[in-house]
């Protein structure tokens, strides 16, 4: 199945032009080699040449692919590196997602670190579309959270687009999001509600989408009060978002976040909610399993 890219191209050119991800591939490749490859250094001549593939040992979403390539070319610009799948495919078991041409002393030193990151960020693309495929018939979309690895955040929320979802805001500075902790210090007056907080957040930073978590009918109908552009319905079971769906009635966007799983998330989008958010997307996803089997030439 070809998936529609439209995020996800956009967002991996952004990745690999990005001088962050790429000071970040030079840091892991550092971290791997250190002062040198002392088995390839002893073992292969610098003349010997290889074709490797990348082989997918199960049923996986790719994602990777160009950071894969950038990892090899960075140990090797003169390296050929050609998807054979590309982010946001299917790969069967057996499947050959990337072939790689060139010096054998490069590929080996490139090998794991390529492998890392593209293990990883298919595993968070494949988790995330069976939580995409759970819910597709209700139109709702699944969200990624701030949940992410620290400093592997463009990676990760780019893998959860290859998967079919999409992204939540990056950062702290793309969004407003009034959550209770924020509420314990607003403003220590109880007979200024969620609204208060609101029209605040609006008039310090005009123009920047503001979110709301609420916890109950009446924390929902306070904030509804200053029209933010989404409320989040946090830790609610499905009869409590079924009401404050209702109650909303299409006033602004919904969000539900909070212990939904893989067995439970049919019936969450059940209730009409825009978006679920899953921390697990970026948290939890275990690595899918690839190979790279090289051949001398």
């Amino acid at each position: 199945m070809v998936r529609n890219l439209r995020f996800a191209v956009s967002g991996e050119i952004a990745i690999t032009q990005d001088q962050d991800v790429r000071d970040l591939v030079c840091r892991a490749l550092a971290e791997d080699i250190g002062t040198g490859d002392v088995t390839t250094g002893a073992l292969v001549a610098p003349a010997c040449r290889a074709t490797a593939e990348v082989l997918a040992k199960q049923t996986l979403v790719v994602a990777g692919c160009e950071i894969a390539r950038a990892v090899f070319h960075e140990i090797d610009a003169t390296l050929g590196c050609e998807a054979l799948v590309c982010d946001g495919h299917h790969a069967g078991a057996g499947e050959v997602i990337m072939t790689i041409e060139g010096s054998a002393s490069s590929i080996l030193q490139a090998e794991r670190t390529a492998l890392n990151f593209m293990q990883h960020m298919s595993g968070i693309a494949t988790l995330t579309e069976k939580f995409v495929h759970r819910v597709r018939r209700y139109g709702t979309v699944i969200l990624d959270t701030r949940k992410t690895t620290p400093t592997l955040r463009r990676l990760e929320k780019h893998a959860v687009r290859c998967g079919g979802g999409e992204n939540h805001r990056m950062g702290l500075f793309d969004r407003a999001m009034i959550k209770d902790n924020h509420r314990r210090y607003w403003p220590g007056d109880e007979a200024r509600g969620l609204d208060d907080a609101v029209v605040e957040v609006r008039r310090h930073s005009p123009g920047v989408a503001i979110e709301v978590e609420v916890e109950n009918l009446n924390e929902l109908d306070s904030a509804l009060r200053a029209k933010p552009d989404w409320v989040l319905l946090d830790n609610m079971d499905v009869a409590q978002l079924d009401d404050c769906v209702r109650r909303v009635n299409g006033r602004c966007k919904v969000e539900a976040s909070g212990n939904v799983t893989l067995e439970n998330v049919e019936a969450v989008a059940a209730t009409g909610v825009d978006a679920i958010s899953l921390g697990c997307l970026t948290h939890s996803a275990p690595s899918v399993d690839l190979s790279l089997e090289i051949r001398a030439e």
